[in-house]
């Protein structure tokens, strides 16, 4: 196979949880770069809806839809509906995410519950959902998004989010654990963990401290909105098709 068609994605379906901004946003785009039609969901319709628009401008189908991943509801239907209207699912990106930074001993109970029922839960329930289909058809991809902060234990004047950390810990070990059951129904289960990145979420902190957290980085610099979007071809292609359990570090040597 040449190179160029191990990293073709054209004829395959991408859902993106959380694709209506940030990472998710940035995953999208790369997956219709590589010729994916691309689904995007998350709480809020308005945003992916412009991120789906952004999409079929450059040449492929999409659809946005309103999804909370907390709720069981809301993900068998955006299950369901990918399918009735694209036919499958080859692809789903568990990219929704939440935190809450706060000192260990002033978090409160329910911004800890609400970190855990996003990234941990939501991770299981829509890898559920889509995963049923997959088995059915005998192949899927796919792909959680863990970080940096599930690899390492910062210190507080670091980062000071256990919820988080401790989630992205979880999803990381989900992914392994997944990757080992699900290896035998063709199913692919890998993870990309994001060090810091330019987005929404980390806009205030990067405003404060953007150039210590650069220089303690290896490579001496934060990530744009180019530098997973390789990864996440990568992990989505038939280029990784030799890759299950694994959890690509995209950090600038944080981890290392």
């Amino acid at each position: 196979m040449h190179i160029h068609q191990l990293f073709d994605l054209k004829g395959k379906v991408a859902l993106v949880t959380g694709g209506g901004r940030g990472l998710g946003e940035q995953i999208a785009k790369a997956l219709a770069e590589a010729g994916a039609d691309v689904v995007v969901c998350s709480r809020k319709l308005d945003n992916c809806q412009q991120i789906a628009t952004e999409l079929e401008e450059m040449g492929v189908r999409s659809l946005a839809l309103e999804c909370d991943v907390t709720k069981q509801e809301d993900i068998n239907r955006t299950v369901a509906e990918v399918i009735e209207q694209f036919g499958a699912i080859d692809i789903l990106v568990n990219n929704s995410g939440a935190t809450w930074g706060a000192p260990v001993v002033d978090m409160p109970l329910e911004a800890w519950n609400k970190v855990m029922d996003v990234n941990v839960t939501g991770t299981f329930l829509m890898s559920q959902a889509a995963g049923r289909h997959m088995i059915e058809r005998g192949y899927g991809k796919i792909i959680n998004i863990a970080s940096s902060a599930g690899l390492r234990a910062d210190p507080p004047e670091g980062l000071n989010a256990i919820g988080y950390s401790t989630s992205k810990a979880a999803v990381i070990h989900f992914t392994k654990d997944l990757a080992r059951k699900w290896a035998r129904h063709g199913i692919y289960v890998n993870a990309i963990a994001p060090g810091f990145f330019a987005t929404k979420m980390t806009k205030a902190l990067l405003e404060k401290r953007g150039d210590a957290i650069a220089a303690r980085i290896p490579l001496g610099k934060i990530g744009d909105e180019t530098m997973l979007k390789g990864a996440a071809v990568y992990l989505s292609s038939p280029a990784s098709d030799f890759v299950t359990g694994q959890i690509l570090s995209v950090d600038g040597g944080s981890t290392l």
